[in-house]
């Protein structure tokens, strides 16, 4: 199934100039950008973002480190995009995370664990929504898209 995903590169992983890893591993595994910002997330909008984590002990250092630099905001489409983003990603924890995820490889800590991605489609609409307008999000065709369906 055609999905959509949301996923987030961390002041982490943009202060350690791994952008470009980072979506190079998405398209290189067949899912197609259509959306894509950079901003520093504004205090209110974390807040909005990690409403479900509101009363733990980590929160306020979850905002204070999500909002400490620069972020860049995607949006993923293609075949199980959710699914396969959280495959790409690794482990929440960094040290859990298998070699070869983009946590493995670069994940410091479970804070500092590069991205954060998407963990169901309720979830995936509800951050698309957060961060994009519908009309920043691109629908277009690239010559592959036959080749990564089945």
């Amino acid at each position: 199934m055609i999905e959509r995903t949301f996923v987030m590169i961390k002041p982490d992983a943009v202060g350690r100039r791994l952008i470009g890893e980072v979506i190079g591993r998405y398209e290189a595994k067949g899912l197609k950008l259509v959306g894509l910002k950079m901003q520093i997330v504004p205090k209110a909008l974390a807040e909005r973002h990690y409403a479900e984590h509101r009363g733990k002990p980590f929160y306020p250092g979850l905002l204070d480190f999500i909002t400490s630099g620069p972020t860049v905001q995607m949006v993923w489409e293609g075949e199980d995009a959710i699914a396969v983003v959280r495959k790409l990603n690794g482990a929440t924890n960094s040290r859990e995370a298998d070699i070869g995820t983009i946590r493995g490889d670069f994940g410091l800590t479970v804070q500092k664990n590069i991205v954060h991605a998407s963990d169901a489609a309720q979830t995936a609409e509800r951050e698309i929504a957060l961060y994009f307008e519908p009309s920043e999000l691109w629908d277009y065709s690239q010559p592959d898209e036959d080749w990564l369906q089945e």
